[in-house]
């Protein structure tokens, strides 16, 4: 079955370079119109210049494809309404949010600047959330909508000098929990995707027989499914990159109940940490609860 996205019109942030810009090729090159969001700052979120988004317009234009530039920054409320407002006026609608600006500021959490902090959340996380609830009240309007997150190994596994754009990283998974809830009855989807691959981003990190195996588009197939009217999940996180694809799930062990309905003391907390640490067997994370503390508490499985 050939997946395509004839009618649909995309929002692909960050589409200047790197993976949105694989992204965005993509997607156009499968019938998508798209609007290719990117300020051209520095990888720190400095300046900018229109040219980087206008030659990814151009290359979808000169391949046949459909595409406008926006150059909004999605850490600004207003600037990130104005992309999802350059998809209504420039072709009437829209159908895909791909959610992928960022930038880095990288440094150990003791000699970080708070304003690192909160410039990278605001970009990455927030960037998100403005782009998504901009464009939000029309996918539920229309009973139609793909949006896809990205996040990170940084933020899912464990990283060394990025408390900042780890914990953006993290926070996407939250927020795509809630919104494959609120959008479940309105067939939007809302998934993530964890990339590895070779950007300005990972630029000196990634070594050059791995960044030649790391290419920004052997992510893409797998954004681009999330995309589409194919795509039959939602709140599922997809890690992708040098041709592996994967699902990755937050999972609990089964853990220890000790004297339910009563507070257990520190000593036998103490006494059943082999338990309450064994991931011998774990089961998706849906809940904090065990299932028989739920039972007691007389709060229904989800």
């Amino acid at each position: 079955m050939s997946i395509r996205f004839d009618g649909k019109v995309a929002i692909v942030t960050g589409a200047g370079a790197g993976l949105g810009r694989a992204h965005a090729l993509l997607l156009a090159s499968r019938g998508a119109k798209v609007v290719v969001n990117d300020p051209g700052g520095s990888l720190d979120g400095q300046g900018a210049n229109a040219f980087v988004a206008d030659q990814v317009v151009e290359e979808i234009r000169a391949a046949g494809g459909e595409a406008v530039a926006n150059y909004a920054s999605v850490a600004d409320r207003a600037g990130a309404a104005s992309i999802v407002q350059t998809a209504l006026n420039s072709f009437g609608g829209i159908h895909i949010v791909l959610n992928n600006a960022g930038i880095l500021r990288d440094k150990s959490f003791r000699k970080m600047p708070l304003e690192d902090f909160e410039l990278v959340m605001q970009v990455h996380f927030m960037g998100t959330v403005y782009v998504t609830h901009a464009a939000w009240p029309h996918l539920l309007d229309q009973s139609y909508g793909r949006v896809v997150l990205t996040s990170s190994a940084s933020g899912l596994a464990n990283s060394f000098g990025q408390s900042n754009y780890a914990s953006a990283k993290a926070a996407m998974l939250g927020l795509m929990n809630c919104l494959k809830n609120e959008g479940s009855r309105s067939n939007v989807k809302v998934n993530m995707v964890a990339p590895v691959a070779t950007t300005r981003m990972t630029e000196g990190v990634i070594a050059a027989r791995q960044a030649e195996l790391s290419k920004p588009e052997r992510v893409s197939p797998a954004v681009a499914w999330l995309c589409s009217e194919a795509c039959d999940v939602s709140g599922v996180t997809v890690v992708a990159g040098a041709g592996y694809y994967g699902r990755a799930q937050m999972m609990k062990g089964s853990g220890a109940v000790i004297r339910p309905g009563e507070t257990a003391t520190i000593e036998e907390f103490a006494e059943t940490l082999p338990e309450v640490m064994s991931l011998d067997r774990v089961e998706p994370f849906n809940s904090t609860l065990s299932p028989q503390v739920r039972e007691l508490l007389g709060i229904e499985q989800r």
